[in-house]
């Protein structure tokens, strides 16, 4: 079977980066991870790249990396939470693949991210943070035609669940 691009988006901590690799295995597809493409392509971490050039240099950083990376295929491609706050982003996402959008509550994010201090837009409490950002990001994702909750699912749940969406849209087939 060939396959485009499948792109996966949604805030932190939905399991994009998990979910992906899983994703790919099962269809047999590369996996690359747009925030690991940015920090090889940087020479420094996330968290490096807000702290020394702030957030704008880092959303500038995505966007060419998105770029770059849509044009190679097939792929299972992840996407750092904020990558779809750029329309440009959202136009070439929708036009170089099949965009899924994972979700998860409010209470299930906090939960999977407290702890994690490898994210620079939760410093300063993550509940609160998370809170904000949800709110911020209200409907941001809602583009993809596919979306898919991950709330108390386990990865092979959300992959089969994945898969089956892309067989009923006529991506795949049934295997």
């Amino acid at each position: 079977m060939t396959y485009g691009n499948v792109i996966l988006v949604g805030f932190m901590g939905t399991g994009k980066t998990t979910v992906g690799s899983a994703l790919a295995q099962a269809l047999g597809i590369p996996h690359r991870d747009l925030d690991e493409a940015i920090a090889e392509r940087e020479g420094c971490s996330i968290p490096e790249l807000f702290a020394t050039k702030g957030e704008r240099y880092f959303r500038d950083a995505e966007s060419a990396a998105l770029r770059d990376l849509l044009r190679e295929r097939p792929q299972v491609l992840t996407t750092g939470g904020g990558a779809v706050l750029r329309p440009e982003n959202v136009r070439l996402m929708l036009q170089e693949g099949t965009v899924i959008a994972l979700s998860a509550t409010e209470q299930e994010l906090i939960r999977r991210l407290e702890g994690d201090t490898g994210r620079p837009l939760l410093a300063g409490g993550v509940a609160d943070r998370v809170r904000r950002l949800l709110e911020e990001r209200k409907g941001a994702y809602d583009f993809a035609p596919i979306q898919i909750d991950t709330t108390g699912k386990d990865v092979s749940e959300i992959v089969a669940e994945i898969r089956g969406r892309m067989v009923e849209s006529g991506l795949i087939r049934r295997d």
